[in-house]
């Protein structure tokens, strides 16, 4: 049970981090009916700046501060990942309700901490593993219920890593931790394939590259902002944090399956796809061609396309448009913090909302990637989860 306020509260919300996502969190909190009342930066002067720009009453110099304001009710934690577990359980001390980007620590300890935390003080914490609110995310999940899964498959392609002048702070080991591709978006991956099959990875075996093996030193570049091939010779460091994971695992239920990760893919902007076979229909999800889902069967295959009049219910809820008005990340993300604000609200957590326990899950793959990697591609045990996926079960 978790405590919560009135349903006509209106919830007033914190940000820490200022940067692409935080600009994310703003606009959903708003239209989720939070009141931003405050936000916090690299530095005073641009928590002063992101106030402006995104609306914050209040700029605050740190985000220590912000963290345990009185004016706060719940914080956004969009900070570098070496800083979520700091001010996760600071929030949480201080009696806050906890949204916080993945990964939700950077290892399982720090993971567990939080999980077993805020089930302790009875506060929400959720983590934006958002891919699952796409309306044909979800109807790929209908599909499969009760059906024998033979294989589940992909990839998750980006390019804006792929030159030695790209630089951002998750490059940083000490910033960003042990892993980056895998880490930043593979987990993404793997929460939509759980989610939607009901089945959780049980072993794996990983081989991971670092191939652009020293960028030009400019952590403080936005994410996505390109850097190019070269920077004019100027400093650069070395890379220690994979651009590409290759796994392939088992799940509980006797799947098999494999993922291609990579941060350096020339014109892969975000391509997260998955397949999803069964004994008689194959499923498969193109988060760039979100409005549709493609089906496969010995006699011919089908486009499901999004229509809230022939959506299943658990997916027509995420259908917010007609049919033919195309809905992408920004609407998942929106619907995710109106799920979390929901639940702050009332006190029930809605279905597959996911929470720390989830970002727990992420953090626990991740370092099985890595063991396995780092053995030459051994086969690893991944510890299973102790509710079965997208429950909402915070603990």
């Amino acid at each position: 049970m978790v405590a919560f306020v009135g349903r006509a509260a209106h919830l007033r919300v914190g940000i820490v981090g200022a940067g692409f996502i935080g600009a994310v969190h703003a606009r959903s909190a708003r239209l989720a009916g939070g009141r931003l009342t405050a936000i916090a930066a690299s530095s005073e002067a641009s928590a002063q700046d992101a106030a402006h720009r995104l609306g914050a009453e209040r700029a605050y110099a740190s985000a220590e501060q912000l963290v345990v304001a009185d004016d706060v009710d719940v914080v956004h934690v969009c900070a570098p990942n070496h800083l979520h577990v700091p001010l996760a359980r600071a929030a949480l001390d201080a009696g806050k309700h906890v949204i916080c980007e993945k990964p939700l620590a950077l290892d399982d300890a720090g993971a567990s901490a939080l999980v077993e935390q805020v089930a302790a003080q009875g506060r929400v914490g959720a983590v934006p593993f958002v891919y699952r609110y796409y309306a044909m995310a979800r109807a790929a999940r209908e599909r499969l219920r009760g059906r024998d899964l033979r294989l589940l498959h992909g990839t998750y392609l980006q390019d804006w890593l792929s030159q030695p002048g790209d630089d951002n702070w998750r490059v940083e080991r000490s910033l960003g931790g042990r892993s980056r591709a895998f880490a930043d978006i593979g987990s993404h991956w793997c929460d939509l394939a759980e989610f939607a099959s009901g089945q959780q990875i049980a072993r794996l075996a990983a081989r991971t590259s670092t191939v652009v093996p020293a960028r030009s030193d400019a952590g403080g570049r936005p994410a996505f902002a390109r850097g190019g091939t070269d920077e004019g010779g100027g400093a650069t460091r070395a890379v220690d944090t994979e651009d590409i994971a290759l796994v392939q695992f088992e799940t509980g239920g006797g799947a098999l399956g494999s993922v291609v990760v990579s941060q350096v893919s020339p014109g892969r902007k975000n391509r997260l796809w998955i397949e999803w076979d069964t004994d008689d229909e194959a499923l498969a999800f193109d988060q760039e061609q979100p409005e549709q889902l493609w089906r496969g069967r010995r006699d011919g295959i089908a486009l499901d396309l999004r229509d809230p009049e022939t959506l299943p219910t658990p997916a027509a809820r995420f259908a917010t448009l007609p049919a033919g008005h195309p809905q992408g990340y920004a609407d998942c993300f929106d619907a995710f913090v109106a799920d979390v604000y929901a639940a702050i609200r009332t006190g029930e957590v809605p279905e597959g909302m996911p929470v720390f326990a989830d970002g727990r899950r992420a953090v626990r793959l991740t370092e099985a990637v890595l063991d396995s990697a780092a053995g030459g591609g051994a086969w690893v045990e991944v510890p299973a989860a102790s509710e079965p996926v997208g429950t909402g079960v915070s603990a």
